[in-house]
């Protein structure tokens, strides 16, 4: 089993930081900006119908 032989710890390691920063860096440009945008308007369609 190679993942537990000491010479492959820094490979899983700096492949594991790279994967991580890449899932942050697309979640936040481009996935969380949309859930943000529809709650936004989710509360502003229910404050408009709310007034009516």
């Amino acid at each position: 089993m190679p993942q537990l032989i000491p010479f492959f710890f820094f490979n899983q390691i700096l492949f594991s930081f790279a994967v991580l920063f890449a899932i942050v860096y697309i979640f936040s440009k481009y996935i969380l900006p949309q859930f943000t945008f529809q709650q936004v308007i989710r509360l502003y369609i229910t404050k408009l119908s709310k007034k009516i």
